[in-house]
């Protein structure tokens, strides 16, 4: 009876809300081909963020292999459907699975290493990919992978963000959560407490690769066309750019963090030479005069116990 109370059915009702004002806005015509590519751009790095900020803002695991698990679920996903003739819905399972997969068998070598150590390996995991890919004519090598069905609409894009910012969210409430957040806090006393901390850091990286692999299955069937430099180190780098950039720890913070560096980009495009200038200048001044993010550690809640209150924000 709890998932029938009325914080969660006024949620459920914002979400369809929101759902069908973008649609009737896109049938309308008012959000066009070129809107739409760049919100389809914002609900990906939604998604990538979110789930990165499982693994490194919650669970404290410097991460530089992101990009990996969002190439093993756009190339999956581009081969089902491509090669096989699967539907998106199974594509996209299979692309978020195998991702999930690849989590767990890195994870599990690599996650008993701290800091630097786990970025480094993070990193060179991203890069085997990458040249695996890079060098597999089966899946177009160097020359990428054309003429994917373009299957990636509203309702995909919007249901799967959507459901990777609540399931997530859900997550970090549970028993497992709160074991990653204190493995977060401090390893050693989480460890002393009983918590099997291989377990839970090994059990954030495979979620978060699981979502990353939505993204990458999104990417795929929106694009029509993938190639191996999209998912290099750089991309990897963005996301978590978009993390810090919002706030680590906080949901909140990666979704504002998407949009508005996704704004902000799409903004500077009419001045390409002083694009990236000018970007690199808003991350630094944000780094140095606000270093928790946009965000921080607020939350924002719209009922509290005991009735529907104003919407508010609270902060820890």
């Amino acid at each position: 009876m709890k998932m029938f109370n009325r914080n969660n059915i006024l949620c459920a009702f914002i979400v369809i809300l929101i759902y069908i004002l973008g649609q009737v806005l896109i049938n309308a015509g008012i959000i066009d081909s070129y809107i739409f590519l760049n919100i389809v751009v914002i609900g990906i790095n939604i998604i990538l963020a979110v789930s990165l900020n499982l693994i490194t803002g919650f669970t404290g695991q410097f991460s530089l292999g992101h990009a990996a698990f969002m190439a093993i679920g756009a190339y999956v996903s581009a081969v089902a459907t491509m090669n096989f003739g699967l539907p998106f819905a199974v594509a996209l399972i299979l692309g978020a699975v195998s991702a999930a997969l690849a989590g767990i068998v890195i994870g599990i070598p690599t996650l008993r290493l701290k800091g630097d150590y786990l970025a480094i390996a993070t990193l060179g995991f991203g890069e085997i990919v990458r040249i695996i890919i890079l060098n597999n004519e089966y899946i177009g090598g160097a020359s990428g992978l054309n003429d994917i069905p373009q299957s990636t609409n509203w309702t995909w894009l919007y249901f799967m963000t959507a459901a990777t910012v609540i399931l997530i969210k859900n997550f970090i409430s549970s028993k497992g959560g709160r074991a990653c957040i204190a493995i977060g806090q401090d390893e050693i006393a989480s460890e002393s407490m009983g918590i099997n901390t291989t377990f839970y850091k090994v059990v954030a990286f495979a979620i978060g690769a699981f979502f990353a692999g939505i993204g990458g299955a999104l990417y795929s069937g929106y694009f029509f066309f993938i190639k191996p430099e999209a998912f290099g180190f750089m991309k990897s780098i963005d996301i978590l750019v978009i993390l810090v950039f919002g706030g680590m720890g906080s949901i909140e913070g990666s979704i504002a963090g998407a949009i508005v560096l996704s704004l902000i980009s799409l903004a500077l495009q009419n001045i390409p030479e002083l694009r990236m200038v000018i970007y690199s200048v808003i991350l630094f001044l944000i780094m140095v005069y606000r270093p928790q993010g946009l965000m921080g550690n607020y939350k924002i809640k719209l009922f509290k116990k005991g009735g529907l209150e104003n919407v508010s924000i609270k902060s820890k």
